[in-house]
């Protein structure tokens, strides 16, 4: 027998092989923009997360090639240069030749950069700790280690 167009219509679909509030690109980008819009509220001062990224490594490490930067703060090169070539322009860091490969870009922060990286760094804590806050603290732990296991 011939089903009316009415009866068609009302057919509900087959749930589909893939739905995607349920895969895990889209929930870490969903979790990422609320981590943006928290660090954009949170920071305190005028730095972009990538921009953090770097002062904030730089601090933790001290000088080192441009290269090896973008390497430890997981940026491209184009990236990183784009980065640096802000910061210099603002004062945070300077640049100068490695002494042992002229070919080597080496990358410091300035007086002004360390200040901000000290002044920022409490507020980066607090954004951490917001991004988290709607877990208990095994769920922070469990999720960390996860996480890291993707990287």
């Amino acid at each position: 027998m011939a089903r009316s167009a009415a009866q068609k219509r009302s057919v509900k679909a087959a749930k589909p092989g893939y739905v995607l509030d349920e895969q895990i690109g889209f929930i870490l980008r969903q979790v990422s923009q609320r981590h943006a819009v928290i660090f954009a509220r949170e920071i305190g001062i005028n730095l972009t997360p990538t921009q953090w990224a770097a002062l904030s490594k730089l601090s933790e490490v001290g000088p080192c090639s441009q290269n090896q930067l973008g390497r430890l703060t997981s940026m491209d090169v184009a990236t990183i240069k784009g980065v640096i070539d802000r910061l210099t322009a603002r004062g945070l860091t300077e640049t100068s030749p490695d002494p042992d490969d002229g070919r080597r870009l080496m990358v410091s922060l300035t007086r002004a950069g360390q200040q901000m990286a000290d002044k920022a760094a409490p507020n980066a804590l607090v954004i951490s700790r917001e991004t988290l806050a709607p877990l208990d603290a095994k769920e922070r732990e469990t999720l960390m280690a996860l996480l890291g296991r993707l990287r």
